[in-house]
């Protein structure tokens, strides 16, 4: 005698197959998908050669990638930049980024303190989307070249920005930014490629 609780089980097994076939058709035959591994963009580094440089409109010089274009700002929110030397170093075409400098002569000790505060407080602002601020002192006496550089970490919108100065006459200050918005994982080769360049910048400063 088959009874009610039979027939529950037996449309639970045939419900059950249902389901199993319509996984197993779906699949392919039963194989399982596949992940494929994350890709990035390719980048075409270029080869590494320098040149010193030093703009007429700014006292200082430094080696610059040859890659590199320097490109003097006109503009600052509709209105001249406060001082003749702002400008961009635009990276080779394949890296997709820049590099802004804006400086700033001292006439007073507190300039320098303005200023000094002011390149904490904009690094400080990347804290909202950045996992990792680390400084990184500089110090060349040999040349009264001092400052501190801050290297980001996170999905921040600049990656990388410094400051130096004499503490007396002269203060600039230098950020990282890439025109794309894209994943940190994808930008981290570009930014330490960038970072290399940004370094030789500050080991063959000179002020003038």
């Amino acid at each position: 005698m088959i009874t009610r609780e039979d027939v529950t089980i037996s449309m639970r097994n045939v419900l059950l197959l249902l389901v199993l076939s319509f996984l197993f058709t779906a699949c392919g035959g039963g194989d399982l998908p596949i992940p494929k591994p994350r890709s990035y963009p390719r980048v075409d580094y270029p080869v590494r050669a320098y040149e010193n440089v030093g703009a007429d409109y700014c006292p200082f010089s430094f080696d610059k990638p040859v890659s590199a274009t320097m490109r003097q700002e006109t503009t600052f929110f509709d209105d001249a930049p406060p001082n003749a030397c702002w400008f961009d170093l635009k990276l080779a075409e394949g890296l997709n980024g820049s590099v802004h400098f804006s400086y700033y002569p001292l006439k007073t000790i507190a300039d320098f303190e303005f200023h000094r505060d002011k390149a904490f407080q904009l690094t400080g602002e990347h804290m909202k989307r950045a996992s990792d601020i680390e400084e990184i002192v500089i110090n060349r006496a040999d040349a009264n070249v001092h400052g501190i550089a801050f290297d980001v970490s996170g999905p921040a919108a600049s990656q990388f920005q410094f400051f130096l100065t004499d503490s007396t006459r002269h203060f600039l200050r230098g950020a990282l930014y890439f025109d794309a918005v894209v994943n940190p994982d994808s930008l981290a080769p570009i930014v330490a490629y960038a970072k290399e360049d940004v370094y030789r910048m500050v080991e063959t400063f000179e002020w003038r």
